[in-house]
């Protein structure tokens, strides 16, 4: 069994950089460059739509959400695409330098949003 969830750990992690590397291409539509950024900084984001303290439901958004958003925005690039970006991903390595920049830019767009969230319901 816990075989099985690290197995289907990797397969998840290996599709998220599957659809980084898809983002980057130019053959990919923009409407499907703009959900694979919200994934993946969703998938990357500290913040949950439910938190994962409330019990059984805070984990759903984690393992239904992201699996079936990740499946949907996979069918809306082109399957060239996906084939060359499947190749690439199996020698693609993670950039610190960009790891931090993601961390940085998602952690700006929740700041960004709490503040504005604060002045609307604070009038």
């Amino acid at each position: 069994m816990l075989q099985k969830i690290k197995q289907w750990a990797r397969e998840l992690k290996r599709k998220l950089i599957i659809m980084h590397l898809a983002q980057q291409d130019k053959r990919t539509p923009w409407y499907a460059k703009a959900l694979i950024l919200t994934i993946i900084a969703y998938a990357l984001s500290p913040v949950d739509l439910i938190p994962d303290f409330v019990p059984v439901l805070g984990l759903l958004d984690d393992l239904i959400l992201l699996p079936i958003s990740i499946y949907l925005v996979i069918k809306l690039i082109p399957s060239q695409v996906i084939r060359d970006a499947t190749q690439r991903a199996e020698s693609y390595e993670w950039s610190k330098e960009r790891n931090w920049f993601g961390l940085v830019f998602i952690m700006a767009v929740w700041v960004v949003s709490a503040f504005f969230l604060y002045q609307y319901f604070a009038r």
